[in-house]
C-alpha cells in the first residue's frame, strides 16, 4: 500500500503559490509534474536522507 506524502488537503493551498510554467525551449528537458516534485521534497525532509 502506497502512502500519500502530499494529501489533497495539503496540495490545494500550495497550487496558487507555484509559478506558472515558462515557455518550453526545444533543447530543455521535460518539466516534472509539480506535485511529484513536492512529494520528492517532502520525502527527503521526512526521511532525513542527505
Amino acid at each position: 500500500m502506497v502512502r500519500e506524502l502530499v494529501p489533497d488537503a495539503f496540495w490545494h493551498p500550495v497550487v496558487p503559490l507555484l509559478p506558472l510554467p515558462r515557455p518550453k525551449k526545444k533543447l530543455d528537458r521535460p518539466r516534472v509534474d509539480d506535485r511529484a516534485a513536492l512529494e520528492a521534497i517532502v520525502f527527503v525532509l521526512r526521511s532525513g536522507i542527505p
